[in-house]
């Protein structure tokens, strides 16, 4: 199975895999901020260094003479963030339900329509509550399915190693039995890694991550100060429909256009075309095919 993901990924075989020895916690006292302010320069290095940008990997020529890599990805947190932070209330939780039976359908249709392939980062507990998510993608053509934690918990509130590896490792186990296949791509939850993230990832044999921001192209991460063989996908929060596109719980809404957030997009789009390197979107489904919205995601792929 072949998509714009998985297309990026034949750079991996260039990659050389590498260890990245964990290191000890940083020293983080109560209810303190500003930990930063305290920290000695070795320690500032260290929390700098868990994840760093390595060599870039766009290649010379993308296969069949593509001028561009596209990757279109969701994020599938849906009800997960909300059991994440405690949120158990009845109608918070019917907005992560519309995710899962509106918003998904009408991406899948929208993709389906135009002929393109995606990859959808799916919380294990949100596809828990609404199991049909992952048949739904599978029974399509060239869908890919990644990673993104148990409960889109967040790794940083997370004090134990082994608590996040194990929750990685259920995830991936869940993902794999409902997906019939192994994810080879992960999506740190509530968009965070810990200092150990990455290590687990690469110890778990995961061949990329789409999580981090350091260059606009793909790239390879350096973990402590050693190449990893890990390929990061970056992401941007310009490119991400949430910080846009997501009314304020409280307070007036200062809410875009959908056009305008488009249009931004396509302005990336372009700049990304002329450098012949990578075009990563981050999309909500219980975000973007809204009604005002999902005729604005479709004339874009087009």
């Amino acid at each position: 199975m072949r998509n714009n993901i998985l297309t990026v990924l034949t750079m991996a075989a260039f990659v050389t895999l590498s260890g990245g020895a964990q290191q000890p916690p940083l020293p983080r006292t109560p209810g303190d901020t500003q930990p930063g302010r305290k920290w000695s320069e070795e320690q500032l290095k260290q929390a700098a260094g868990a994840a760093r940008a390595g060599r870039k990997l766009t290649p010379k020529a993308w296969p069949n003479g593509a001028r561009v890599a596209v990757a279109l990805t969701f994020t599938l947190n849906n009800s997960a963030n909300m059991f994440a932070r405690g949120d158990s209330a009845v109608v918070q939780l019917t907005g992560g339900e519309f995710g899962a039976i509106t918003g998904l359908p009408r991406v899948l249709d929208v993709l389906d329509r135009q002929n393109v392939p995606a990859t959808f980062f799916i919380a294990a507990t949100a596809a828990m509550v609404d199991p049909q998510m992952i048949s739904a993608i599978t029974k399509r053509r060239n869908h890919e399915i990644g990673v993104m934690g148990w409960s889109d918990e967040n790794p940083l509130t997370i004090d134990s190693a082994a608590e996040e590896e194990q929750l990685l490792m259920r995830a991936t186990d869940f993902l794999t039995k409902a997906a019939g296949r192994k994810p080879v791509g992960a999506r740190g939850p509530s968009s965070a890694l810990s200092l150990q993230t990455m290590g687990l990832l690469k110890k778990a044999g995961f061949l990329y991550d789409s999580t981090l921001m350091g260059m606009d192209e793909p790239y390879e991460v350096i973990i402590n100060g050693q190449p990893s063989g890990i390929v990061e996908l970056p992401v941007s929060r310009l490119l991400d429909d949430q910080p846009t596109l997501t009314a304020p719980r409280f307070g007036p809404s200062t809410l875009p256009s959908p056009e305008l957030v488009f249009e931004t997009f396509r302005d990336d789009f372009d700049g990304a075309y002329q450098e012949g390197t990578l075009f990563l979107l981050t999309l909500h489904p219980h975000l973007i095919v809204m009604r005002s919205r999902s005729g604005y995601l479709e004339e874009f792929i087009a």
